[in-house]
């Protein structure tokens, strides 16, 4: 398994980053910030996992720890394959991603391209007892983070914008509360 690599970015190809170790070039599919980092950087660390087929072996590359973790998660997931893995992982931070697993936000996990509404609630549905962070939820049991976005969006917020003007509210106050707030720092 190769868990690791150090080198220096080489080029970038329509599949990712090639990294040059050791006058060896590794094609890397990347994600994001990976990418971005390899921009600026003379020499780059990635952490990768080695996915193996009976007619490849693709290296697929991260940020850091967390990014291969959740990655290595969601391979876990039925029908999730490398390809739609990374394009998860590249759609937000872990973080981001495990808090949306959390609240049983598959509508999150819907806007991923190569991902349905099936495939978003499965993701959920099976990572959600891998994810610690428990969220707090209303008399009727539905989380609190996603009936005040659900709110915003009837108020006509993107799914994105709604998440913004709640990024700054407080998680502890009543619904109706939030969605003041959110509407306030808005305006």
């Amino acid at each position: 398994m190769i868990s690791r690599l150090r080198g220096a970015p080489a080029g970038r190809t329509a599949d990712g980053l090639v990294l040059d170790v050791g006058g060896v070039g590794y094609l890397v599919n990347a994600t994001p910030t990976v990418l971005h980092r390899a921009e600026s950087a003379p020499e780059l660390t990635v952490e990768t996992y080695l996915h193996v087929r009976e007619d490849a072996l693709q290296l697929y590359g991260f940020a850091d720890p967390a990014e291969r973790s959740l990655f290595v998660q969601l391979l876990g997931v039925s029908g999730i394959g490398p390809k739609v893995a990374l394009a998860v992982v590249s759609s937000a931070s872990p973080d981001e991603l495990q808090r949306a697993i959390a609240l049983r936000d598959s509508a999150r996990f819907q806007v991923i391209p190569g991902i349905g509404k099936k495939t978003a609630e499965r993701i959920v549905l099976e990572l959600e007892g891998s994810i610690s962070d428990a969220a707090p939820v209303t008399e009727r049991g539905a989380p609190r983070e996603l009936v005040a976005r659900d709110a915003l969006v009837e108020l006509g917020y993107s799914l994105v914008e709604a998440e913004q003007a709640l990024a700054g509210v407080d998680p502890g106050l009543p619904v109706e509360e939030r969605v003041r707030e959110a509407l306030r720092s808005a305006a």
